[in-house]
């Protein structure tokens, strides 16, 4: 039978005041970076066609690759590459049991939001 005594249970917090935790934001970071490593991976495969088909479709095609859009792109890619990289170690620290306690996994989550930083601007400068 249902419940009927549901005038005592507690209701989920508004969304004004909810606070947004970093694990949560992290988990949805590495879902948004890996599908944007898609929409990246499609326009090298883009490019890559172009250069197959010939001279003037691959000018065109490198001529977007190398604008403003392009650029920002891949240097979003190489953030994305970093971010999902590190996300996914700490995934496997998770996966063996150790940091899933709150201060450890709060601090796994800066340490891989600051690590892809840090990581992504020393590729920018080597490359």
């Amino acid at each position: 039978m249902a419940d009927v005594n549901r005038g005592n249970r507690p209701l989920s917090p508004h969304l004004q005041i909810y606070r947004k935790q970093l694990t949560s934001v992290t988990s949805i970071l590495t879902r948004i970076t890996g599908n944007g490593l898609i929409v990246a991976a499609v326009l090298i495969v883009w490019w890559l066609l172009a250069a197959a088909t010939g001279p003037e479709y691959f000018a065109f095609a490198d001529a977007v690759l190398r604008s403003w859009f392009g650029k920002l792109v891949f240097f979003g890619s190489i953030w994305a590459v970093w971010y999902h990289f590190l996300a996914g170690l700490r995934h496997l620290y998770y996966d063996s049991g150790r940091g899933l306690d709150i201060p450890t996994a709060e601090k796994l989550g800066w340490g891989v939001i600051i690590g892809s930083a840090v990581l992504t601007v020393l590729t920018v400068i080597i490359l």
